[in-house]
């Protein structure tokens, strides 16, 4: 239970969901669609202009069976 002062100072709704997780050997508590916003600016910040996470995806794939069939020929 998180008590009404700070739930105010938060913006929190008594009852609302909040997910916990420890960082840093602190606990932190957020919201679903925290987490989801959050989530989804790493990824973008990450993915390289003018590519394609398919076009990635497939790539590595393809490396991947490369890599398989190398392993193959030699045993």
């Amino acid at each position: 239970m998180i008590p009404a002062e700070l739930r105010r100072e938060l913006g929190l709704e008594p009852g609302e969901t909040l997910i916990a997780r420890v960082e840093d050997r602190r606990l932190v508590l957020e919201r679903g669609g925290e987490i989801l916003a959050r989530l989804r600016s790493e990824l973008r910040d990450a993915k390289r202009p003018g590519t394609s996470a398919v076009d990635e995806l497939l790539a590595e794939r393809r490396r991947e069976a490369r890599r398989e069939a190398a392993e193959l020929e030699r045993a």
